[in-house]
């Protein structure tokens, strides 16, 4: 009897140490590494964005620097095609017609854009996360809060940016500078007009949570407002706000460059990429190419960043992980 009893504990003990449980996080880049989309436009959006942060220290060439003797040099497939190679090494991708060079203006209007969607997406995310939360916790700014949601959501977006535009572009300028005057007002009309998503999502979000049963038990024991949404219910929405971070920044990158297509943003001798398409328009049948950079940089940027923002919602929603 004895020695069956030991036979039973020895059966029942692990071969082999148990190994530890992985974190939430752990499971979330597991998930997020399947995505192949995803992470083609989390490295593509690291990769733009170091490229437009550290692109100025390797090639040092003033974008606004008139050049007249070389302007309208092709860039380097147009002069491989033509047989002409002189102008590989000091213009790959050519110049406009006023002799600046292309490289270095999608550089310094990449600079410009993603600041500008860097930026207005941090401001409408901490807008449209606070309405959101206020809204869903307190039943009575409820109503008041999503009304007025409502309400900026039904308004047409462009007729209002650039009625906003040009309305306090002047007083900006004069106070701050073109270039710094014109960065303020952009980046505060496109937070303002695009947190409304963001606001609902949080909303739906801490309305399904403040009624858990951890909520209940910390408001039973007498903790503060303030406490409960910083350390139990911001914790649990960080997931939808990331997604809706990234697309944010899609939207911000997007309408900034539409802004400046239209000729309402930087002053005309600043790059962005909207404005390198502006003035890439007239002569787009001559040299298409002067479409074709600015145009594929943006498209591939916010193509990079909604995969981004698909994978990062199939990560981090554990209803559809591993779908």
């Amino acid at each position: 009897m004895t020695d069956m009893t030991e036979d039973h504990f020895a059966a029942l003990k692990d071969k082999e140490p148990a190994k530890e449980p992985r974190s939430q996080w752990q499971d979330v880049w597991s998930q997020f590494k399947k995505h192949k989309g995803a992470v083609f436009g989390g490295g593509f959006l690291l990769f733009i964005t170091l490229f437009v942060i550290f692109g100025p220290w390797i090639w040092d060439v003033d974008p606004k620097k008139l050049d007249i003797r070389n302007k309208d040099v092709r860039p380097i497939w147009t002069a491989l095609w033509n047989g002409d190679a002189k102008t590989l090494w000091y213009r790959p991708f050519g110049t406009d017609n006023l002799g600046r060079d292309l490289l270095a203006n999608i550089i310094a209007g990449g600079r410009a854009s993603m600041s500008v969607g860097w930026a207005a997406m941090i401001l409408s995310l901490i807008i449209g996360t606070g309405v959101g939360v206020l809204s869903g916790y307190f039943r009575r700014m409820d109503f008041w809060l999503m009304r007025f949601t409502d309400l900026v959501l039904s308004l047409p977006i462009l007729p209002l940016l650039l009625v906003a535009v040009v309305l306090f572009r002047q007083p900006l300028r004069s106070n701050f500078g073109p270039e710094m005057g014109m960065f303020i007002l952009i980046v505060g009309v496109i937070s303002v007009t695009s947190w409304m998503q963001t606001a609902r999502i949080v909303r739906g979000e801490i309305l399904a949570l403040k009624e858990r049963e951890f909520i209940l038990a910390a408001r039973s024991i007498g903790t503060s407002n303030a406490k409960i949404i910083t350390r139990h219910l911001l914790p649990n929405v960080i997931s939808p706000i990331m997604v809706s971070a990234t697309l944010g920044l899609a939207t911000a990158i997007i309408t900034e460059s539409a802004l400046s297509f239209l000729g309402f943003g930087f002053p005309s001798d600043f790059p962005t990429w909207g404005k390198l398409l502006a003035d890439a328009v007239p002569r787009m049948t001559e040299y298409p190419e002067r479409v074709m950079l600015p145009g594929i940089a943006i498209s591939l940027t916010v193509l990079g960043v909604n995969y981004l923002g698909d994978g990062l919602r199939d990560a981090l929603d554990p209803r559809i992980r591993g779908r």
